[in-house]
């Protein structure tokens, strides 16, 4: 069970950054436009920048989400994310072993793991993860490397297996969000969807309006 009681519900919708944002575009602004439609949990990826940089623009992300009572999640790096002061980190297979990354950060630090399997979930809530993420649930060209669509099957499979939230990723949509929410998922975290949207602002109302509407289910 997780150790944060309200932490299911702050992480309805998980905005991700992208580094490759077109020209013109800065991620501050679409971070606060995000915030302002009713994120509250943003998490940095960012795979492009040294260390320095990625405190620096960490630090700069959560003046913004302390600013709107929201979560700041670091992806892969927990250096980085002590280092800023962010809420937690998020681990994937090839980052700091969660068990280990336990060890080190202080009570209260959240600690995400991506999970694509029952047996891994398992493993990760054990291991002391808040949450697990699942994926991708669709097929998605934001993250090249994230294997093959496993569906809302895969959802409802980790959701008999753990008691911790899940929050499903990949390819979602205002418009497939509610299966990923009706299958046990707690929340859904999106990048295309708000980073490249024209209207970040909007499009994450919308997508909040779409799981919302399905937790009333």
């Amino acid at each position: 069970m997780s150790r944060h009681p309200d932490l299911a519900s702050r992480l309805a919708l998980i905005v991700v950054t992208d580094e490759r944002l077109p020209p013109g575009r800065d991620l501050v602004d679409i971070v606060r436009a995000a915030l302002r439609g009713g994120a509250r949990a943003i998490q940095l990826r960012d795979k492009a920048r040294t260390p320095r940089a990625s405190v620096a623009i960490a630090r700069a992300l959560l003046a913004e989400t302390r600013a709107a009572g929201a979560l700041l999640f670091v992806n892969d790096r927990v250096d980085v994310a002590l280092a800023a002061g962010a809420d937690g980190a998020h681990l994937g297979d090839d980052d700091l072993p969660l068990a280990a990354a336990r060890r080190i950060v202080p009570p209260g630090f959240l600690l995400g793991r991506s999970a694509s399997t029952p047996e891994l979930a398992m493993d990760a809530e054990l291991e002391g993860a808040d949450y697990v993420g699942v994926g991708p649930i669709h097929a998605t060209a934001t993250k090249l490397d994230a294997g093959d669509a496993v569906g809302t099957a895969r959802i409802a499979a980790v959701a008999r297996s753990v008691r911790i939230p899940i929050v499903g990723i990949g390819g979602i949509t205002a418009g497939n969000a509610p299966a990923v929410i009706t299958a046990g998922a707690a929340g859904i975290a999106v990048v295309s969807a708000v980073m490249s949207a024209s209207d970040p602002e909007a499009a994450t109302r919308q997508l909040l309006v779409s799981v919302q509407s399905s937790v009333l289910l």
